[in-house]
Protein backbone atom coordinates (compact mmCIF):
# COMPACT_ATOMS: atom_id res chain seq x y z
CA UNK A 1 0.00 0.00 0.00
CA UNK A 2 2.91 2.35 0.72
CA UNK A 3 4.04 2.35 -2.92
CA UNK A 4 0.65 3.66 -3.98
CA UNK A 5 1.47 6.88 -2.09
CA UNK A 6 4.46 7.42 -4.41
CA UNK A 7 1.91 8.07 -7.15
CA UNK A 8 -1.14 9.35 -5.28
CA UNK A 9 0.58 12.21 -3.41
CA UNK A 10 1.90 14.05 -6.50
CA UNK A 11 -1.17 13.07 -8.52
CA UNK A 12 -3.68 14.49 -6.04
CA UNK A 13 -1.54 17.54 -5.27
CA UNK A 14 -1.13 18.21 -8.98
CA UNK A 15 -4.84 17.92 -9.70
CA UNK A 16 -5.61 20.14 -6.72
CA UNK A 17 -3.30 22.87 -7.98
CA UNK A 18 -5.46 23.38 -11.06
CA UNK A 19 -8.10 24.83 -8.70
CA UNK A 20 -5.80 27.21 -6.81
CA UNK A 21 -4.58 30.72 -7.47
CA UNK A 22 -1.33 32.45 -6.67
CA UNK A 23 2.26 31.63 -7.46
CA UNK A 24 3.34 31.46 -3.83
CA UNK A 25 0.70 28.92 -2.90
CA UNK A 26 1.51 26.78 -5.96
CA UNK A 27 5.22 26.77 -5.09
CA UNK A 28 4.58 25.93 -1.44
CA UNK A 29 2.15 23.08 -2.17
CA UNK A 30 4.48 21.61 -4.81
CA UNK A 31 7.52 21.69 -2.55
CA UNK A 32 5.62 20.24 0.42
CA UNK A 33 4.11 17.47 -1.72
CA UNK A 34 7.51 16.56 -3.16
CA UNK A 35 9.09 16.53 0.32
CA UNK A 36 6.35 14.23 1.62
CA UNK A 37 6.98 11.91 -1.33
CA UNK A 38 10.70 11.97 -0.54
CA UNK A 39 10.02 11.07 3.10
CA UNK A 40 7.78 8.15 2.11
CA UNK A 41 10.26 6.89 -0.48
CA UNK A 42 13.18 7.24 1.91
CA UNK A 43 11.33 5.11 4.47
CA UNK A 44 10.53 2.50 1.83
CA UNK A 45 14.23 2.19 0.95
CA UNK A 46 14.76 0.29 4.20
CA UNK A 47 12.04 -2.27 3.50
CA UNK A 48 12.76 -5.59 1.74
CA UNK A 49 11.13 -6.18 -1.66
CA UNK A 50 9.03 -8.95 -0.09
CA UNK A 51 7.36 -6.57 2.39
CA UNK A 52 3.66 -6.05 1.68
CA UNK A 53 4.08 -2.27 2.10
CA UNK A 54 6.16 -2.06 -1.08
CA UNK A 55 3.75 -4.11 -3.18
CA UNK A 56 0.25 -3.33 -4.38
CA UNK A 57 -2.08 -5.32 -6.60
CA UNK A 58 -5.70 -4.80 -7.65
CA UNK A 59 -7.73 -5.91 -10.63
CA UNK A 60 -7.60 -3.14 -13.24
CA UNK A 61 -8.62 -4.40 -16.68
CA UNK A 62 -9.63 -7.86 -15.59
CA UNK A 63 -11.14 -8.92 -18.91
CA UNK A 64 -7.78 -8.26 -20.59
CA UNK A 65 -5.67 -9.89 -17.93
CA UNK A 66 -4.20 -6.61 -16.72
CA UNK A 67 -3.85 -5.70 -13.05
CA UNK A 68 -2.81 -2.54 -11.23
CA UNK A 69 0.42 -4.18 -10.04
CA UNK A 70 3.12 -2.08 -8.35
CA UNK A 71 6.33 -3.33 -6.80
CA UNK A 72 9.40 -1.59 -5.41
CA UNK A 73 12.26 -3.90 -6.40
CA UNK A 74 16.00 -3.26 -6.42
CA UNK A 75 16.41 -1.22 -9.59
CA UNK A 76 13.09 0.47 -8.92
CA UNK A 77 14.48 1.70 -5.61
CA UNK A 78 17.32 3.50 -7.40
CA UNK A 79 15.04 5.24 -9.90
CA UNK A 80 12.22 6.11 -7.49
CA UNK A 81 14.78 7.55 -5.06
CA UNK A 82 16.22 9.63 -7.91
CA UNK A 83 12.72 10.87 -8.79
CA UNK A 84 11.89 11.66 -5.17
CA UNK A 85 15.16 13.55 -4.65
CA UNK A 86 15.03 15.45 -7.95
CA UNK A 87 11.68 17.21 -7.67
CA UNK A 88 12.33 19.02 -4.35
CA UNK A 89 15.74 20.05 -5.73
CA UNK A 90 14.13 21.47 -8.86
CA UNK A 91 11.42 23.29 -6.92
CA UNK A 92 14.06 24.79 -4.60
CA UNK A 93 16.37 25.81 -7.43
CA UNK A 94 13.56 27.55 -9.35
CA UNK A 95 11.86 29.04 -6.29
CA UNK A 96 12.59 32.60 -7.38
CA UNK A 97 11.13 32.08 -10.85
CA UNK A 98 7.77 33.59 -11.67
CA UNK A 99 5.72 31.60 -14.17
CA UNK A 100 2.59 32.74 -15.90
CA UNK A 101 -0.29 30.55 -14.65
CA UNK A 102 2.06 29.16 -12.02
CA UNK A 103 -0.60 26.82 -10.61
CA UNK A 104 -0.85 25.06 -13.96
CA UNK A 105 2.92 24.84 -14.34
CA UNK A 106 3.44 23.22 -10.95
CA UNK A 107 0.40 21.00 -11.41
CA UNK A 108 1.86 19.59 -14.61
CA UNK A 109 5.24 19.11 -12.92
CA UNK A 110 3.63 17.04 -10.17
CA UNK A 111 1.64 15.01 -12.69
CA UNK A 112 4.93 14.29 -14.42
CA UNK A 113 6.32 13.01 -11.13
CA UNK A 114 3.29 10.75 -10.66
CA UNK A 115 3.79 9.31 -14.14
CA UNK A 116 7.50 8.72 -13.57
CA UNK A 117 6.85 6.93 -10.30
CA UNK A 118 4.32 4.69 -12.05
CA UNK A 119 6.83 3.80 -14.77
CA UNK A 120 9.40 2.71 -12.19
CA UNK A 121 6.90 0.74 -10.09
CA UNK A 122 4.61 -0.96 -12.64
CA UNK A 123 5.02 -4.71 -13.04
CA UNK A 124 2.15 -5.00 -15.51
CA UNK A 125 2.99 -4.19 -19.13
CA UNK A 126 -0.26 -2.36 -19.89
CA UNK A 127 0.02 -0.36 -16.67
CA UNK A 128 3.62 0.43 -17.55
CA UNK A 129 2.49 1.76 -20.92
CA UNK A 130 -0.22 3.86 -19.24
CA UNK A 131 2.28 5.55 -16.92
CA UNK A 132 4.80 5.92 -19.74
CA UNK A 133 2.28 8.10 -21.56
CA UNK A 134 1.15 9.84 -18.36
CA UNK A 135 4.71 11.03 -17.77
CA UNK A 136 5.10 12.34 -21.33
CA UNK A 137 1.82 14.22 -21.81
CA UNK A 138 2.29 16.90 -19.11
CA UNK A 139 5.90 17.35 -20.25
CA UNK A 140 4.69 18.21 -23.73
CA UNK A 141 2.41 20.94 -22.35
CA UNK A 142 5.14 22.26 -20.04
CA UNK A 143 7.48 22.72 -22.98
CA UNK A 144 4.91 24.06 -25.43
CA UNK A 145 3.46 26.69 -23.05
CA UNK A 146 6.43 27.84 -20.94
CA UNK A 147 9.32 27.24 -23.37
CA UNK A 148 11.33 29.59 -25.56
CA UNK A 149 10.55 31.23 -28.90
CA UNK A 150 10.76 27.98 -30.89
CA UNK A 151 8.87 25.96 -28.31
CA UNK A 152 5.97 24.94 -30.57
CA UNK A 153 7.99 23.32 -33.35
CA UNK A 154 10.44 21.78 -30.88
CA UNK A 155 7.64 20.36 -28.72
CA UNK A 156 5.92 19.00 -31.83
CA UNK A 157 9.14 17.23 -32.86
CA UNK A 158 9.42 15.76 -29.37
CA UNK A 159 5.78 14.63 -29.57
CA UNK A 160 6.27 12.93 -32.96
CA UNK A 161 9.36 11.04 -31.82
CA UNK A 162 7.80 9.85 -28.57
CA UNK A 163 4.42 9.07 -30.15
CA UNK A 164 5.95 6.84 -32.82
CA UNK A 165 8.15 5.14 -30.24
CA UNK A 166 5.20 4.57 -27.92
CA UNK A 167 3.13 3.16 -30.80
CA UNK A 168 5.84 0.61 -31.59
CA UNK A 169 6.04 -0.36 -27.93
CA UNK A 170 2.27 -0.79 -27.68
CA UNK A 171 2.25 -3.10 -30.71
CA UNK A 172 5.07 -5.09 -29.14
CA UNK A 173 3.29 -5.30 -25.79
CA UNK A 174 0.11 -6.62 -27.39
CA UNK A 175 2.00 -9.23 -29.42
CA UNK A 176 3.99 -10.52 -26.44
CA UNK A 177 0.77 -10.61 -24.40
CA UNK A 178 -0.75 -12.94 -26.98
CA UNK A 179 2.25 -15.25 -26.56
CA UNK A 180 2.14 -15.42 -22.76
CA UNK A 181 1.15 -18.78 -21.27
CA UNK A 182 -1.79 -17.32 -19.30
CA UNK A 183 -2.83 -14.33 -21.50
CA UNK A 184 -1.63 -11.85 -18.92
CA UNK A 185 0.19 -8.52 -18.98
CA UNK A 186 2.05 -9.37 -15.77
CA UNK A 187 5.84 -9.05 -15.88
CA UNK A 188 6.25 -12.64 -14.69
CA UNK A 189 4.12 -13.80 -17.62
CA UNK A 190 5.97 -11.63 -20.13
CA UNK A 191 9.37 -13.11 -19.28
CA UNK A 192 7.85 -16.56 -19.84
CA UNK A 193 6.32 -15.67 -23.22
CA UNK A 194 6.75 -18.37 -25.86
CA UNK A 195 8.59 -16.36 -28.50
CA UNK A 196 10.55 -17.93 -31.34
CA UNK A 197 13.89 -16.44 -32.33
CA UNK A 198 12.24 -14.92 -35.42
CA UNK A 199 9.56 -13.29 -33.27
CA UNK A 200 12.20 -12.01 -30.88
CA UNK A 201 14.13 -10.61 -33.86
CA UNK A 202 11.12 -8.50 -34.85
CA UNK A 203 9.66 -7.37 -31.57
CA UNK A 204 12.96 -6.80 -29.83
CA UNK A 205 13.32 -3.76 -32.09
CA UNK A 206 9.78 -2.56 -31.40
CA UNK A 207 10.69 -2.23 -27.73
CA UNK A 208 14.28 -1.12 -28.20
CA UNK A 209 13.46 1.73 -30.58
CA UNK A 210 10.81 3.05 -28.18
CA UNK A 211 13.29 2.97 -25.31
CA UNK A 212 16.16 4.36 -27.43
CA UNK A 213 14.05 7.39 -28.41
CA UNK A 214 13.38 8.16 -24.77
CA UNK A 215 17.01 7.86 -23.61
CA UNK A 216 17.90 9.10 -26.32
CA UNK A 217 20.82 7.44 -28.09
CA UNK A 218 22.34 8.09 -31.51
CA UNK A 219 20.84 8.39 -34.11
CA UNK A 220 17.42 8.90 -32.43
CA UNK A 221 18.64 11.83 -30.37
CA UNK A 222 17.89 14.83 -32.59
CA UNK A 223 14.86 15.99 -30.60
CA UNK A 224 16.84 16.39 -27.38
CA UNK A 225 19.25 19.36 -27.82
CA UNK A 226 16.52 21.57 -29.27
CA UNK A 227 14.05 20.65 -26.53
CA UNK A 228 16.58 21.19 -23.73
CA UNK A 229 17.39 24.60 -25.17
CA UNK A 230 13.76 25.69 -25.52
CA UNK A 231 12.10 24.07 -22.50
CA UNK A 232 11.83 25.97 -19.20
CA UNK A 233 14.96 25.11 -17.24
CA UNK A 234 13.04 23.47 -14.38
CA UNK A 235 11.41 21.10 -16.84
CA UNK A 236 14.76 20.48 -18.55
CA UNK A 237 16.18 19.40 -15.18
CA UNK A 238 13.52 16.70 -14.94
CA UNK A 239 13.89 15.71 -18.59
CA UNK A 240 17.65 15.22 -18.37
CA UNK A 241 17.90 14.12 -14.75
CA UNK A 242 15.02 11.67 -14.52
CA UNK A 243 12.93 11.22 -17.65
CA UNK A 244 15.72 9.92 -19.89
CA UNK A 245 16.23 7.18 -17.28
CA UNK A 246 12.84 5.78 -18.29
CA UNK A 247 14.43 4.29 -21.41
CA UNK A 248 17.39 2.77 -19.56
CA UNK A 249 15.14 1.41 -16.83
CA UNK A 250 12.80 -0.09 -19.43
CA UNK A 251 15.74 -1.92 -21.03
CA UNK A 252 16.51 -3.47 -17.65
CA UNK A 253 12.95 -4.33 -16.65
CA UNK A 254 11.45 -5.37 -19.97
CA UNK A 255 13.87 -5.73 -22.87
CA UNK A 256 16.64 -7.94 -21.47
CA UNK A 257 14.41 -10.42 -19.61
CA UNK A 258 11.80 -10.77 -22.41
CA UNK A 259 14.24 -11.04 -25.33
CA UNK A 260 17.36 -12.75 -23.92
CA UNK A 261 18.38 -14.49 -27.16
CA UNK A 262 18.02 -11.41 -29.32
CA UNK A 263 19.76 -9.31 -26.68
CA UNK A 264 22.71 -11.70 -26.93
CA UNK A 265 22.78 -11.61 -30.73
CA UNK A 266 22.51 -7.83 -31.02
CA UNK A 267 24.73 -6.93 -28.06
CA UNK A 268 27.84 -6.02 -30.04
CA UNK A 269 26.09 -3.92 -32.74
CA UNK A 270 24.11 -2.03 -30.08
CA UNK A 271 27.22 -1.41 -27.97
CA UNK A 272 29.09 -0.11 -31.03
CA UNK A 273 26.23 2.24 -31.99
CA UNK A 274 25.98 3.52 -28.40
CA UNK A 275 29.71 4.18 -28.15
CA UNK A 276 29.92 5.79 -31.58
CA UNK A 277 27.03 8.01 -30.48
CA UNK A 278 28.91 8.76 -27.27
CA UNK A 279 31.99 9.94 -29.16
CA UNK A 280 29.88 11.82 -31.73
CA UNK A 281 27.91 13.66 -29.02
CA UNK A 282 31.14 14.51 -27.18
CA UNK A 283 32.69 15.99 -30.34
CA UNK A 284 29.54 18.02 -31.01
CA UNK A 285 29.54 19.23 -27.39
CA UNK A 286 33.09 20.52 -27.82
CA UNK A 287 31.88 22.80 -30.63
CA UNK A 288 28.91 24.28 -28.77
CA UNK A 289 28.72 27.89 -27.67
CA UNK A 290 25.31 27.60 -26.02
CA UNK A 291 25.76 26.09 -22.58
CA UNK A 292 22.34 24.40 -22.71
CA UNK A 293 23.18 22.56 -25.91
CA UNK A 294 26.55 21.56 -24.48
CA UNK A 295 24.90 19.94 -21.48
CA UNK A 296 22.34 18.29 -23.77
CA UNK A 297 25.04 16.62 -25.88
CA UNK A 298 26.93 15.73 -22.71
CA UNK A 299 23.83 13.89 -21.51
CA UNK A 300 23.57 11.98 -24.80
CA UNK A 301 27.19 10.86 -24.38
CA UNK A 302 26.69 9.66 -20.81
CA UNK A 303 23.46 7.84 -21.64
CA UNK A 304 25.20 6.11 -24.56
CA UNK A 305 27.81 4.68 -22.20
CA UNK A 306 25.14 3.48 -19.76
CA UNK A 307 23.12 1.81 -22.49
CA UNK A 308 26.23 0.08 -23.84
CA UNK A 309 27.10 -1.21 -20.36
CA UNK A 310 23.69 -2.88 -20.03
CA UNK A 311 24.47 -5.17 -22.97
CA UNK A 312 27.87 -6.48 -21.88
CA UNK A 313 28.04 -10.06 -20.67
CA UNK A 314 29.03 -9.42 -17.07
CA UNK A 315 27.55 -8.09 -13.86
CA UNK A 316 30.16 -5.31 -13.53
CA UNK A 317 28.77 -3.38 -16.48
CA UNK A 318 25.21 -3.93 -15.30
CA UNK A 319 25.95 -2.80 -11.72
CA UNK A 320 27.81 0.27 -12.98
CA UNK A 321 24.94 1.29 -15.25
CA UNK A 322 22.38 0.84 -12.45
CA UNK A 323 24.20 3.04 -9.93
CA UNK A 324 24.96 5.54 -12.69
CA UNK A 325 21.23 6.01 -13.22
CA UNK A 326 21.23 7.85 -9.91
CA UNK A 327 24.63 9.51 -10.19
CA UNK A 328 24.06 11.04 -13.62
CA UNK A 329 20.64 12.29 -12.56
CA UNK A 330 21.81 14.31 -9.55
CA UNK A 331 24.98 15.54 -11.28
CA UNK A 332 23.28 16.92 -14.36
CA UNK A 333 20.58 18.59 -12.27
CA UNK A 334 23.41 20.35 -10.43
CA UNK A 335 24.75 21.67 -13.74
CA UNK A 336 21.30 22.87 -14.78
CA UNK A 337 20.81 24.69 -11.48
CA UNK A 338 23.86 26.84 -12.18
CA UNK A 339 22.66 27.46 -15.75
CA UNK A 340 19.28 28.48 -14.34
CA UNK A 341 20.89 31.00 -11.96
CA UNK A 342 23.03 32.52 -14.72
CA UNK A 343 20.26 32.74 -17.29
CA UNK A 344 17.74 34.16 -14.84
CA UNK A 345 20.08 37.01 -13.97
CA UNK A 346 21.60 37.71 -17.38
CA UNK A 347 19.21 36.27 -19.97
CA UNK A 348 22.31 34.76 -21.63
CA UNK A 349 23.22 31.13 -22.25
CA UNK A 350 26.05 31.64 -24.77
CA UNK A 351 29.48 31.08 -23.28
CA UNK A 352 31.09 33.59 -25.65
CA UNK A 353 28.98 36.36 -24.09
CA UNK A 354 29.81 35.38 -20.53
CA UNK A 355 33.14 35.32 -18.73
CA UNK A 356 34.83 36.02 -15.43
CA UNK A 357 31.74 35.21 -13.37
CA UNK A 358 33.88 33.70 -10.61
CA UNK A 359 34.91 37.23 -9.61
CA UNK A 360 31.27 38.15 -8.94
CA UNK A 361 29.95 34.77 -7.80
CA UNK A 362 32.79 32.78 -6.19
CA UNK A 363 30.50 30.39 -4.28
CA UNK A 364 28.60 29.52 -7.44
CA UNK A 365 31.91 28.91 -9.22
CA UNK A 366 33.09 26.49 -6.53
CA UNK A 367 29.79 24.60 -6.46
CA UNK A 368 29.76 24.29 -10.25
CA UNK A 369 33.39 23.12 -10.27
CA UNK A 370 32.63 20.30 -7.81
CA UNK A 371 29.56 19.21 -9.78
CA UNK A 372 31.39 19.41 -13.10
CA UNK A 373 34.31 17.35 -11.81
CA UNK A 374 31.82 14.73 -10.66
CA UNK A 375 30.22 14.80 -14.10
CA UNK A 376 33.57 13.83 -15.67
CA UNK A 377 34.05 11.04 -13.09
CA UNK A 378 36.91 12.42 -11.02
CA UNK A 379 38.03 9.79 -8.45
CA UNK A 380 36.27 10.07 -5.08
CA UNK A 381 33.12 11.41 -6.76
CA UNK A 382 29.94 9.44 -7.37
CA UNK A 383 30.28 9.14 -11.15
CA UNK A 384 33.73 7.56 -10.82
CA UNK A 385 32.19 4.55 -9.09
CA UNK A 386 29.67 3.90 -11.86
CA UNK A 387 32.00 4.66 -14.76
CA UNK A 388 34.81 2.50 -13.38
CA UNK A 389 32.45 -0.47 -13.19
CA UNK A 390 31.04 0.21 -16.66
CA UNK A 391 34.54 0.46 -18.16
CA UNK A 392 35.54 -2.72 -16.38
CA UNK A 393 32.49 -4.44 -17.84
CA UNK A 394 33.25 -3.13 -21.32
CA UNK A 395 36.92 -4.13 -21.05
CA UNK A 396 35.99 -7.67 -20.05
CA UNK A 397 33.56 -7.79 -22.97
CA UNK A 398 35.91 -6.30 -25.57
CA UNK A 399 39.05 -4.22 -24.82
CA UNK A 400 38.77 -2.34 -28.12
CA UNK A 401 35.27 -1.19 -27.31
CA UNK A 402 36.48 -0.03 -23.90
CA UNK A 403 39.19 1.98 -25.68
CA UNK A 404 36.57 3.60 -27.91
CA UNK A 405 34.53 4.52 -24.84
CA UNK A 406 37.65 5.94 -23.20
CA UNK A 407 38.01 8.56 -25.92
CA UNK A 408 34.57 9.85 -25.03
CA UNK A 409 35.66 10.32 -21.42
CA UNK A 410 38.68 12.35 -22.56
CA UNK A 411 36.45 14.53 -24.72
CA UNK A 412 34.07 15.00 -21.76
CA UNK A 413 36.90 16.43 -19.70
CA UNK A 414 37.81 18.80 -22.55
CA UNK A 415 34.36 20.30 -23.08
CA UNK A 416 33.44 20.39 -19.37
CA UNK A 417 36.63 22.13 -18.28
CA UNK A 418 36.37 24.39 -21.33
CA UNK A 419 32.89 25.43 -20.23
CA UNK A 420 34.12 26.28 -16.73
CA UNK A 421 37.03 28.26 -18.15
CA UNK A 422 34.88 30.30 -20.54
CA UNK A 423 32.03 31.04 -18.15
CA UNK A 424 33.79 31.54 -14.81
CA UNK A 425 37.48 32.10 -15.38
CA UNK A 426 37.66 33.68 -18.85
CA UNK A 427 37.98 37.35 -19.68
CA UNK A 428 35.44 39.33 -17.69
CA UNK A 429 32.52 40.83 -19.59
CA UNK A 430 32.04 44.21 -17.92
CA UNK A 431 28.45 44.40 -19.15
CA UNK A 432 27.43 41.27 -17.26
CA UNK A 433 26.42 41.68 -13.64
CA UNK A 434 25.51 38.67 -11.50
CA UNK A 435 25.03 38.03 -7.82
CA UNK A 436 26.12 34.89 -6.04
CA UNK A 437 23.76 31.99 -5.36
CA UNK A 438 21.11 32.64 -2.73
CA UNK A 439 20.04 30.31 0.05
CA UNK A 440 17.59 28.17 -1.94
CA UNK A 441 19.97 27.50 -4.84
CA UNK A 442 22.85 26.94 -2.43
CA UNK A 443 20.75 24.46 -0.45
CA UNK A 444 19.87 22.49 -3.60
CA UNK A 445 23.50 22.40 -4.77
CA UNK A 446 24.73 21.48 -1.29
CA UNK A 447 22.40 18.46 -1.22
CA UNK A 448 23.70 17.38 -4.61
CA UNK A 449 27.30 17.68 -3.40
CA UNK A 450 26.43 15.55 -0.38
CA UNK A 451 25.32 12.77 -2.74
CA UNK A 452 28.41 13.29 -4.92
CA UNK A 453 30.73 12.77 -1.93
CA UNK A 454 28.60 10.12 -0.22
CA UNK A 455 28.36 7.79 -3.21
CA UNK A 456 31.97 8.53 -4.17
CA UNK A 457 33.32 7.52 -0.77
CA UNK A 458 30.76 4.95 0.39
CA UNK A 459 28.67 3.50 -2.46
CA UNK A 460 27.74 0.26 -0.66
CA UNK A 461 24.20 1.35 0.39
CA UNK A 462 23.36 2.28 -3.20
CA UNK A 463 24.59 -1.05 -4.52
CA UNK A 464 22.36 -2.74 -1.95
CA UNK A 465 19.40 -0.75 -3.29
CA UNK A 466 20.07 -2.14 -6.78
CA UNK A 467 19.98 -5.73 -5.57
CA UNK A 468 16.79 -7.76 -5.72
CA UNK A 469 14.67 -10.12 -7.75
CA UNK A 470 14.77 -8.04 -10.92
CA UNK A 471 18.54 -7.56 -10.74
CA UNK A 472 19.07 -11.30 -10.25
CA UNK A 473 16.90 -12.24 -13.21
CA UNK A 474 18.49 -9.67 -15.52
CA UNK A 475 22.02 -10.65 -14.46
CA UNK A 476 21.20 -14.32 -15.06
CA UNK A 477 19.95 -13.44 -18.57
CA UNK A 478 22.82 -11.15 -19.55
CA UNK A 479 24.00 -11.86 -23.11
CA UNK A 480 26.60 -14.53 -23.44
Amino acid sequence: MLVLLFILIPLLAGLGLFFTNGSGMAKTISLLASLIVLAVVWYAMYLPATDELVQYSRVWLGSLGSNFDLKLDGVGKITTLLTAVSFPLVFLATWRNDYKDANQYYALMLLTQAGLMGVFLATDAMLFYFFWELALIPTYFLCSKWGGEKRIQVSFKFFIYTFLGSLLMLIGIIYVYLKTPDQSFAWNSFIKANLTLTEQAWFFWFFFIAFAVKMPIFPLHTWQPDLYQQAPTGTTMILSGVMVKMGLFAVIRWLLPIFPDMSAQMATPIIIVCLVGMVYASLIAMKQDDIKRLIAYSSIAHIGLMCAALFVNNASGYDGAVIQLFNHGVNIIGLWIVVEVIERQTGISKMSELGGLAQQAPVMAVLLLITALANIALPLTNAFVGEFLMFNGLFNYNPWLALLAGTGIIFAAVYTLGMIQKVFFGAKNELIKVTDVKFVEMAALAIIIVFIVWVGLYPAPFFKLGAGELAEIVTAKLPG
